[in-house]
């Protein structure tokens, strides 16, 4: 039984230790192979059978009962208003800041949703796809900006999830290179007929709200059925995004073609300073200012300890 004291009593969230949320898992189970952990892993974070058994089965149970409950009002209202529409995607978006491991999360509950019985169709979709290219952040003066609200074409990935909620069959978004650190010109993404999207990004949760802005405003998160948010503290964050970049320094950064090939030589040290220059002028403003207040904005909050393992799951109530 989970236990409230007095302060969660008037949260908006219900706090789940691990040792409880494991417990919440029911009959769902999957068989995965190591290749299938190998190719949901990440670099430097500890993915495991056992953190996927003990957090993401639960989490992908929740979600199936989610998805299920949404079918069927589907269903019951399409019959009210008579409407045609067979089916809507059911979206769910992952947000959390840089580093956080929400890609990981996204595509292992790719995994697992597209295991359920009736073998759905689930698509992923980053939202760095929806960054404006290099030249036109340049031309904007913003470049050492990007991550930043302002650094989005918003208005296309607005209108990319009305198209997927419209029930429209094919629709394509941009791609990101994340070695060429730009979009990739001509090059899309398409997905078709999908059952389920997950839509990952640091900007998912963000309202951006312009005081020159008159009327009526729609944001990213209103087409969402659900959402997470991956949390963990800022000093975690920061020597993930410390450790990775020493990591992509003896591998993507080793590439002549690579945006950052510049820092491939520097020594350790350097390259520490380098990194942690970076997550202070950019990466940490922007976690403070736009990204962790969207985090209770979130139907559901995973926390991460130092090990990057999910220590606590908060809930909103029902």
């Amino acid at each position: 039984m989970i236990q409230f004291n007095n302060s969660e009593q008037y949260s908006p969230f219900i706090e789940i230790a691990r040792k409880q949320w494991k417990e919440l898992n029911g009959s769902i189970s999957y068989n995965l192979s190591n290749e299938d952990i190998g190719s949901l892993n990440a670099m430097n974070e500890p993915l495991t059978l056992r953190e996927i058994q003990e957090v993401y089965f639960p989490l992908s149970h929740l979600l199936n009962i989610h998805i299920n409950e949404a079918r069927q009002l589907h269903a019951n209202v399409s019959r009210f208003l008579k409407d045609t529409t067979h089916k809507l995607p059911f979206i769910i978006g992952i947000a959390g800041s840089v580093a956080a491991g929400k890609s990981t999360t996204a595509r292992v509950l790719q995994k697992l949703l597209s295991l359920a019985p009736d073998k759905p169709q689930v698509d992923l979709i980053t939202t760095d796809g929806f960054l404006y290219p290099n030249s036109v952040l340049e031309n904007k003066g913003i470049l050492n900006r990007k991550g930043f609200p302002e650094s989005y074409n918003t208005r296309r990935l607005i209108r990319f999830l009305a198209d997927i909620k419209s029930g429209k069959k094919e629709i394509s978004a941009p791609t990101y290179s994340h070695l060429e650190y730009d979009i990739i010109e001509d090059q899309n993404q398409l997905i078709s007929s999908p059952d389920i999207v997950i839509i990952e990004g640091i900007n998912v949760l963000q309202v951006n709200i312009s005081k020159q802005h008159k009327g009526p405003r729609i944001f990213v998160s209103d087409f969402f059925d659900y959402s997470i948010y991956v949390h963990s503290h800022e000093q975690n964050l920061l020597k993930w995004y410390v450790d990775r970049f020493l990591s992509l320094q003896v591998t993507a950064f080793k590439k002549v073609d690579s945006y950052f090939h510049k820092y491939a030589d520097l020594n350790q040290k350097e390259a520490v300073n380098t990194a942690t220059s970076i997550w202070n002028e950019i990466n940490k403003p922007n976690l403070l200012k736009n990204i962790l207040p969207t985090r209770y904005r979130a139907n559901l909050i995973l926390e991460k300890d130092p090990n990057h393992l999910i220590k606590k799951v908060s809930i909103r109530k029902i």
